[in-house]
């Protein structure tokens, strides 16, 4: 009975110590835990609320159930036309920077002279406003006057109409994307570091070369980080906005109608705050679909070492 008693304090006293800590962690992350409740899940399901309403943002809400809905999949053409062209976009983009990003962290990660300088200068462009980019890519792709057709004018190739051409608006863009794939390349060189250098002894006493060793070891080892990078890619692909809106506004003719940014007309163009909530839940589906999608195609082709 004498031992019991001093081991219940110890173990009163640790409860208490438990208690508090949890106390101190509660209190440590209230800012962040208000600002999720109040900026994220409240907006959230506010919005839900909001797709079945008619609402102008001067008046108040008024419910008119699946309405918008109806409006949105049988009676607006536009939306249709977003939609594909946000899929057309993210169809180019994606496979292509990443193919692009990982072929470039294959360069900077080998032992070659001044790779700090190159990787610094591959990954700057990553980090420009997306407005100057615009800008830049909006002179140097102008149809008349810009550097990339004066330089195909040299060589006796008419460049085309790019952003004023509805057949290379969306190409224009996708090569504008390639200049941001420096955020790509550091996550990509991050992982070619992490790929054992054992499988590369090994698959050279078995006599592989280096494309070989590419395929067979590279890439399956860096199969989690090339998943993360298109998951994250096809959802970034999605909310195609700041290019298109300031480049193009959509035009021309619709060509670079983007979803986000015929989301954007309605809700702070047109002030139908109700439609754009439907329009935001349609794509947190598609989004959703998606992504779910590639999480079940992943265990074809991902390899995890355990």
């Amino acid at each position: 009975m004498g031992a019991s008693i001093p081991s219940q304090a110890v173990h009163m006293r640790r409860t208490r110590g438990f208690r508090l800590q949890d106390i101190e962690g509660w209190f440590f992350i209230s800012p962040w835990l208000l600002g999720f409740l109040l900026f994220g899940v409240v907006p959230f399901f506010a919005s839900l609320y909001l797709s079945f309403t008619k609402y102008e943002l001067l008046g108040m809400p008024q419910w008119i159930g699946l309405r918008n809905y109806e409006r949105l999949f049988f009676k607006d053409p536009r939306f249709w036309i977003s939609l594909k062209v946000t899929l057309y976009y993210s169809v180019l983009a994606v496979p292509s920077g990443l193919v692009i990003a990982f072929v470039l962290a294959l360069f900077l990660n080998a032992p070659i002279r001044a790779r700090a300088f190159f990787r610094t200068m591959f990954y700057l462009p990553s980090v420009t406003a997306g407005v100057a980019t615009a800008y830049l890519w909006a002179y140097l792709l102008n149809p008349k006057n810009g550097l990339v057709n004066t330089l195909l004018g040299l060589i006796g190739i008419e460049g085309p109409g790019w952003f004023f051409s509805r057949q290379w608006a969306i190409p224009a863009l996708v090569l504008m994307s390639w200049w941001g794939v420096g955020g790509t390349v550091v996550i990509y060189l991050a992982g070619l570091q992490a790929v054992p250098q054992h499988l590369y002894e090994a698959a050279e006493i078995d006599g592989a070369g280096a494309l070989a060793k590419l395929w067979h070891v590279t890439i399956p080892m860096m199969s989690p980080t090339i998943f993360f990078t298109m998951v994250m890619g096809v959802i970034g692909s999605f909310q195609m906005f700041t290019t298109a809106y300031v480049v193009t506004n959509g035009g021309p003719a619709d060509a670079t109608l983007f979803y986000i940014l015929y989301l954007f007309r309605h809700a702070f163009q047109n002030f139908n705050m109700g439609y754009a909530s439907a329009l935001a839940w349609v794509l947190f589906v598609i989004v959703l679909v998606i992504t779910l999608a590639q999480l079940k195609l992943s265990g074809r082709w991902v390899y995890y070492e355990s």
